[in-house]
């Protein structure tokens, strides 16, 4: 099968967690390249490696063919655009601008340099929002009427990335948490008719946004995102239908395996603990129930799979560009109600 040099743009937590090591374990791919502007941390994981100093330098590499710029959110645009002028194939981490305007600028660039361009929305192969998309697919829960999605986590300090915390374009938690809930939103509701949100500043001394809650309307329907570093007791996923309704914790295993170092596809892959279940009360053979629904397995591996299918067979990509121009739409969506104090016509 052929064998994709794929290059890393940093070796943060980004590229050690969430990209090498499904990278070095799929057999379609080759961790041919990675850039450290002083380290050589890569290298010694990955001895064979081949470290830049710069991402210029890397992308004069014409060995390369796949370049995923996994660097601070500020730069995806700048680096995604000089990596498709070099003739790469281009994964872009989340979010995938800052604006809807330098999205189509990179669309329109790949599209010229027949180039493959996708975005890192890894969390669509997470086991909680898989078993819920399966859930509602089923019909179980009737008409969905109203969702509610949570990234919620309890870090009330600054984070030391500094890069997180610099008011810069696309920094802030809408576009950090907010990129993955709007994703999914999307995925399972589809393009919203209007858009109210409430951003906000709760931390102290920190200058960027760490709290939203979005809402997005729908004919028949309302979908709630929401995200907050002040949950000590984090909610996931809430879904009302005609005949019932689903509640599920965000409980996927795979980041925190990923971070122990535990290798993709091993035994136990994905697969979160029976005690973090979801569950249903709906109408089931004509009676209300209310019992556990075994939770699907997770697999960031599947993003990856896609990826290859999409270079060497030229199906379309796991994650295309066009979708995640959409999220960057409904954040400068967010952001434009947010300042109004009104509903935004998407």
């Amino acid at each position: 099968m052929p064998v994709i040099n794929t290059a890393l743009c940093s070796f943060g937590m980004s590229g050690w967690v969430f990209h090498a090591p499904f990278i070095t374990t799929h057999p379609g791919f080759n961790l041919y390249a990675v850039v450290e502007r002083s380290k050589n941390v890569a290298a010694e994981k990955y001895p064979a490696v081949k470290t830049f100093r710069s991402v210029a330098d890397m992308l004069l590499d014409d060995a390369i063919e796949l370049v995923v710029v996994n660097t601070p959110s500020v730069t995806h645009f700048e680096l995604a655009s000089k990596a498709l002028q070099a003739g790469k194939h281009v994964i872009v981490e989340k979010p995938f601008t800052a604006t809807v305007a330098e999205a189509e600028q990179l669309i329109d660039l790949a599209a010229q340099q027949q180039r493959l361009l996708s975005v890192y929305q890894n969390r669509r192969w997470d086991s909680d929002f898989t078993t819920v998309k399966n859930m509602i697919a089923s019909g179980a829960l009737g008409t969905i009427k109203e969702a509610e999605i949570h990234y919620d986590r309890f870090t009330p300090t600054l984070s030391p990335k500094l890069h997180k915390e610099t008011p810069t374009p696309a920094v802030g938690i809408l576009y950090d948490l907010g990129a993955h809930l709007i994703d999914q939103a999307l995925q399972l509701f589809g393009w919203p008719q209007a858009v109210f949100a409430d951003i906000a500043i709760y931390r102290s001394n920190s200058k960027v946004d760490d709290y939203f809650e979005i809402l997005l309307y729908y004919p028949a329907m309302r979908v709630r995102l929401k995200a907050t570093f002040f949950a000590k007791e984090p909610q996931g996923y809430i879904i009302h239908g005609t005949k019932g309704s689903f509640i599920k914790s965000r409980a996927d295993v795979q980041e925190a395996a990923l971070q122990a170092h535990i290798v993709p596809n091993s035994e136990g892959w994905g697969v979160e603990p029976v005690t973090e279940s979801g569950w249903a009360h709906y109408e089931k053979e004509g009676a209300f129930v209310k019992e556990q629904i075994t939770t699907a397995t997770g697999n960031y591996m599947q993003y990856y799979d896609g990826i290859y299918e999409a270079l060497v067979n030229k199906t379309t990509a796991p994650v295309t560009a066009a979708d995640a121009k959409k999220v960057i739409a409904i954040i400068e969506a967010g952001y434009k109600s947010n300042a109004a104090k009104r509903v935004i016509t998407v």
